[in-house]
């Protein structure tokens, strides 16, 4: 199985999805692995999230995809909330497609709840240097590297987009008062045991984990975010624990573990999970506090990931993952559309001023008769140079079909800006038809079209986004037999 597998994610090496950001779904934030759609800030409405193909490590987002991942990691919290729900209710809404999850947007605690039922990762480091109270914990003597603790730890983290830091208990409960930050260490527990419970039912340890919840506007908690995946989570087989038996007998020759591995590398109990991203980084000599830019992983070390995930879904679940067939973003916009999330492909009007309003809607109406979605953007490209620029960065990262329509009177810069910058095509529409000289005197690299009539720009907009929108084109060629139709019937022969 693993070789063919291999062959299977080797032919698939750059079939990934690098970004998953898709405007029409609402108002966007960037994770280093997920793109957040909130299509609301109301508790209870939908929170779209595209799980992309990114891996990230040490603080980094890596320059290279892992095929499937996203896929994967959607599958495990899928599988994790579906065996959960007796414990803690979820977010959960049906998926429309593998990379996507659904689910309500709850208020986040901004906690991150970790358990940990092992001396492992940084516990096991912070452990080795002499460190005994650990998040407020006073840890016993005599631990090793990879041992279980008697009890599974709470060692909470604040929520941040940098860098994580330890809380201790009693700050959790400063921050959330006493019952709830009760609830949540509860709850955490409880959700811990029960993946062990799982892991071990398929040959499995389940080392540690972190957990997210949203509160409803009645104040519930629900499980948010993502569950026992190999992301959130460390995973490794029983019987590759096994080697801890060996480590114990020859640890009293060392000062700790880590001295023991350093001579005896095979005795390193293998994970299954993204740490070996961070094994591969460290051989290169990048880790924790290193400059500059994270090394590129190869070819095999992309390989090899993906097949950590893949084999490690289909042992702790039981179930088999299928490969995809198709090209993963033409997948994602298809299933998006089919379920009614998106049309299929949106259009920016960018305008220089909010004085053109009227000129907006009107173009906007147009674009209604078609069906196609709209966002209205205002930015000076003489008053706000690095605005603009921004925001045709932003939107540069679109999955989805993009067209821009420009909108500036007097000397047209934002045609030229706009063009210069996005890889989405752009039409200029000035307001005032008898002055558009400048739209069509940009410098080279700049190559917007202009149409005056904004009819015209609309059915130009459809027939662009028909390549991957069927009904638009079918559309534009029904205005044309009726037009013919009415100049028939003018005729009267």
């Amino acid at each position: 199985m693993e070789k063919k597998y291999k062959e299977e994610i080797k032919k698939n090496l750059y079939n990934t999805l690098d970004n998953g950001y898709i405007p029409e779904l609402g108002t966007h934030k960037k994770g280093k692995v997920r793109e957040i759609h909130f299509t609301s800030g109301e508790i209870g409405t939908p929170i779209v999230m595209v799980a992309s193909d990114r891996v990230s490590s040490f603080d980094y987002v890596l320059s290279r995809r892992i095929p499937f991942k996203g896929q994967i990691l959607n599958k495990f919290n899928e599988w994790a909330f579906e065996n959960t729900e007796d414990i803690i209710p979820n977010a959960a809404v049906k998926s429309p497609h593998p990379n996507v999850v659904v689910q309500k947007y709850y208020e986040n605690i901004m906690v991150e709840c970790v358990v940990r039922g092992y001396l492992w990762g940084s516990l096991a480091g912070e452990y080795e240097k002499g460190t005994r109270n650990i998040y407020g914990i006073e840890l016993p003597e005599g631990l090793l590297r990879y041992e279980k603790i008697t009890e599974p730890l709470f060692t909470p983290t604040t929520k941040a987009d940098d860098h994580d830091a330890p809380m201790t208990y009693e700050e959790v409960e400063k921050k959330l008062g006493k019952a709830l930050a009760k609830k949540v260490k509860d709850t955490s527990i409880a959700l811990y045991k029960r993946g062990e419970e799982l892991a071990l039912e398929n040959g499995l340890i389940f080392i540690d984990t972190k957990f997210e919840f949203g509160l409803d506007g009645k104040g519930d908690i629900y499980l948010i975010d993502e569950a026992n995946t190999p992301d959130s989570s460390r995973y490794c087989t029983v019987e590759e624990y096994k080697k801890f038996e060996e480590i114990k007998n020859q640890s009293g020759d060392y000062k700790d573990v880590s001295e023991l591995l350093k001579e005896n590398p095979s005795l390193k109990i293998k994970e299954l999970s993204k740490q070996f991203v961070r094994d591969v980084l460290t051989e290169k000599g990048f880790s924790y506090g290193s400059e500059g830019e994270p090394p590129a992983l190869t070819d095999e070390d992309v390989i090899e990931v993906s097949y950590r995930y893949i084999s490690l879904y289909e042992k702790l679940t039981g179930n088999k993952f299928e490969f995809p067939s198709n090209d993963v973003k033409q997948e994602l916009l298809y299933g998006l559309k089919k379920e009614g999330y998106i049309e299929g492909g949106v259009v920016v009007i960018i305008a220089g001023s909010d004085s053109d309003r009227e000129h907006i809607e009107t173009i906007k109406q147009e674009l209604d008769k078609y069906n196609i979605p709209t966002i209205v953007r205002i930015c000076s490209a003489h008053k706000q140079p690095s605005t603009c620029e921004a925001i045709i960065n932003k939107y540069n990262q679109s999955v989805e079909p993009l067209v821009y329509i420009s909108i500036a009177g007097g000397t047209d810069a934002l045609s030229g800006v706009v063009s210069f910058h996005s890889v989405h095509p752009v039409i200029s529409c000035p307001p005032d038809k008898k002055k558009f000289d400048s739209c069509i005197q940009n410098p080279s690299g700049s190559s917007n079209s202009l149409i005056l009539r904004p009819a015209n720009v609309a059915r130009h907009v459809a027939k662009i986004l028909g390549n991957n929108r069927t009904e638009l084109h079918e559309k534009v060629l029904e205005n044309n037999k009726q037009k013919i139709s009415n100049l028939e019937e003018a005729d009267g022969l």
